[in-house]
C-alpha cells in the first residue's frame, strides 16, 4: 500500500473521480464535465450504464432496439464530454492516505486513482433472503433475470415464477414475457395493489402510476395471475429446480400452491452497496425502516469526509429519477465550490441546486409512498427468519446453515455479526456476504432478541474491509513494489 500511497500525497489525477457508471455516476460525470472539471468515471463493468442503463448486446439492439434509449443518450453525452471512461475497472480498495483508490484493470494491473473530489455512485445490490432449495440451479434474483431478457436476449427458464416483493417484479416479468418465456405467475409478499385510502396517494404520481398500469395491462393480457400476500416456501429439484410451493405471508410454514416451474427469481428490493463509502471514512447508520446500512449524507450527499460525496443507489435507496438526482446535485455542489474558490466576489448560491432540491423532494415522496405500499424489509424479515427450518442454507457460498448460525449466535459469538461470520464462515465467500449478509443479520436478531444479555441491536452489515472483491495476489504483490527511483536508491 505504501507505493499508492506515495503516489496519492503527489497531487490529483484529476478534478473528480466518480466510481460508478450507472445513472447517478453517469448523470454526475455530465454535469461536471459540462462545468469544466476533469472528471474520470470508473466501472467494473465493460460498458457505461450500470445494472439499469446496461446496454443491449448488438444482436438485441438490432432485432429490439434499445430498452432505455435514454441511458444510450446519457452514455454519448459522457464520451462528447470528454469525461476519462475506464471501464473493466474494479475499484476495491482504498490506501492508507484514505484518499486515493486502488484498482484493478482488465487484465489485472493495479490502477491507482486520485481525485481532488470523490463522487461514490457504486449502487445496489439486490436484497435476498433464503428459504429451502434457493441454491438450486435455476434459482436466481430478479435482476439477472432482466438482465439476461433486456441486454442479451436470452430467456432465464420456460416456465418462470416471479417472486418476492416490490414494484420492480412487475417490470422484470413483463421482459420475460417479451422474450417468449410462460410466466407462470407473481408472487408479491405484501398487498400493494388492493385498494386503499394509502394507495389513492399514487395519484398524486401520474407518471408513475401510468407505468404501473402498463405493466399490469400487460400481465392481465398474458393472464399472469398476480398472488398478492405470498411468499415462497420452497423451491425443489435434483439437478435443478422443477417445482416451487408458496405459503401465506401470514402464515409462511403453510403450503399454499404448488408450481411446475424450471426457473424462479426472487428478491425483495434493494440495498445500497456502501462498502467503499465506509472505507473512505463515511459513517453510516441503520435506516428504521429498511434495516439498510446507509451513508450519512447531507442535502448535497457529502459523506462526512472532505470532498467525499456518496449519490444514488448507495446513499439509499429510491429509484433511478432520485437516483439522477443526486448524482447532479452532487456534482452542481462542487461546481459551486470551485467557483467560490476562485478570485473576486462571492457568487451566489446557484439557483440549479434550489431547483434540484425541489425536484428531489417530489421524488422522495413517491419512495415514501412506495415504502408505505409495499411491506418493509424488515417486517418481512420478522416473518420469515423465524419461520426457516434449521437445514436451510443461509450462505451458499460457504455452505453454512441457518441452524449453524442461529447456534453460533446463541453462544459464544454472543449475538455479534462479526464474530458470527468468524465462527461460522457465513459471508467468507467469494460475495463477501452481498447476498447472504442481510439475511445473516436478521437471523442473528432473532436468535438474541430473548436473550437479556443480547445488549444493543446487532450490526446490519459486515465490517467493509479490503479488497471489497476478491484481486489476484499479482495485483497486491505489483502495488508493493517500488518505484524505479526508490528501488535505486534502496541499492545506494
Amino acid at each position: 500500500m505504501s507505493r499508492a500511497g506515495a503516489r496519492g500525497e503527489s497531487g490529483a489525477d484529476c478534478d473528480v473521480v466518480v466510481v460508478g457508471g450507472g445513472p447517478a455516476g453517469l448523470a454526475a460525470a455530465v454535469r461536471l464535465a459540462s462545468g469544466g472539471l476533469a472528471v474520470t468515471l470508473v466501472d467494473e463493468q465493460p460498458e457505461l450504464g450500470g445494472q439499469y442503463y446496461r446496454r443491449p448486446s448488438p444482436a438485441v439492439l438490432r432485432d429490439h432496439g434499445d430498452h432505455r434509449p435514454e441511458g444510450g443518450r446519457l452514455i454519448g453525452r459522457v464520451r462528447e464530454l470528454g469525461v476519462r471512461c475506464l471501464t473493466g475497472h474494479l475499484v476495491w480498495g482504498v490506501a492508507d492516505d484514505g484518499r486515493t483508490l486502488l484498482a484493478t484493470g482488465p487484465v489485472g494491473e493495479p490502477v491507482v486513482l486520485r481525485g481532488r473530489y470523490v463522487v461514490v455512485a457504486t449502487g445496489a445490490y439486490e436484497r435476498s433472503h433464503p428459504f429451502p432449495g434457493w441454491q438450486l440451479p435455476g434459482v436466481t434474483t430478479p435482476g439477472f433475470a432482466q438482465h439476461l431478457a433486456a441486454a442479451d436476449g436470452a430467456a432465464i427458464g420456460d416456465r418462470v415464477l416471479v417472486a418476492g416483493s416490490g414494484p420492480f417484479l412487475l417490470p422484470v416479468a413483463c421482459s420475460l414475457l417479451d422474450r417468449g418465456v410462460t410466466v407462470v405467475g407473481v408472487a408479491e409478499a405484501g398487498h400493494p395493489y388492493r385498494p386503499s385510502a394509502r394507495s389513492l396517494a399514487a395519484l398524486r404520481h401520474l407518471g408513475r402510476l401510468g407505468e404501473l398500469t402498463r405493466y399490469a395491462a400487460r400481465l392481465a393480457r398474458a393472464r399472469v395471475p398476480v398472488w398478492q400476500g405470498h411468499v415462497v416456501l420452497r423451491a425443489d429439484g435434483e439437478d435443478r429446480v422443477s417445482s416451487v410451493t408458496l405459503a401465506a405471508t401470514a402464515a409462511p410454514t403453510r403450503p399454499v400452491r404448488a408450481l411446475e416451474v424450471d426457473a424462479v427469481c426472487v428478491g425483495y428490493g434493494f440495498r445500497p452497496q456502501t462498502e467503499l463509502a465506509r472505507l473512505l471514512g463515511c459513517e453510516v447508520r441503520c435506516d428504521p425502516v429498511t434495516g439498510d446500512a446507509e451513508p450519512v449524507t447531507d442535502a448535497f450527499g457529502r459523506g462526512g469526509r472532505p470532498g467525499v460525496y456518496v449519490v444514488g443507489e448507495a446513499a439509499g435507496i429510491g429509484g433511478v429519477h432520485l437516483a439522477r438526482n443526486r448524482g447532479t446535485t452532487a456534482a452542481a455542489h462542487i461546481l459551486a465550490r470551485e467557483a467560490r474558490s476562485r478570485p473576486g466576489p462571492t457568487p451566489p448560491a446557484p439557483r440549479e441546486i434550489v431547483r434540484l432540491a425541489a425536484a428531489r423532494r417530489r421524488l422522495a415522496a413517491f419512495t415514501a409512498l412506495t415504502a408505505d405500499l409495499y411491506p418493509g424489509p424488515g417486517e418481512l424479515q420478522d416473518v420469515l427468519a423465524p419461520a426457516l427450518p434449521g437445514e436451510t442454507m443461509a450462505c451458499r457460498c460457504e455452505a453454512v446453515t441457518v441452524a449453524d448460525v442461529r447456534s453460533a449466535a446463541a453462544g459464544r459469538a454472543g449475538g455479534d455479526l462479526n464474530a458470527t461470520k468468524a465462527r461460522t464462515r457465513a459471508g467468507m465467500g467469494p460475495c463477501q456476504g452481498r447476498f447472504c449478509g442481510y439475511a445473516v443479520a436478521g437471523l442473528i436478531r432473532h436468535a438474541t432478541e430473548h436473550d437479556p444479555s443480547g445488549g444493543s441491536a446487532p450490526e446490519q452489515v459486515f465490517t467493509a474491509r479490503q479488497p471489497v472483491r476478491p484481486v489476484d495476489v499479482e495485483t497486491l504483490l505489483a502495488l508493493a513494489e517500488p518505484e524505479p527511483a526508490e528501488a535505486e536508491e534502496g541499492r545506494r
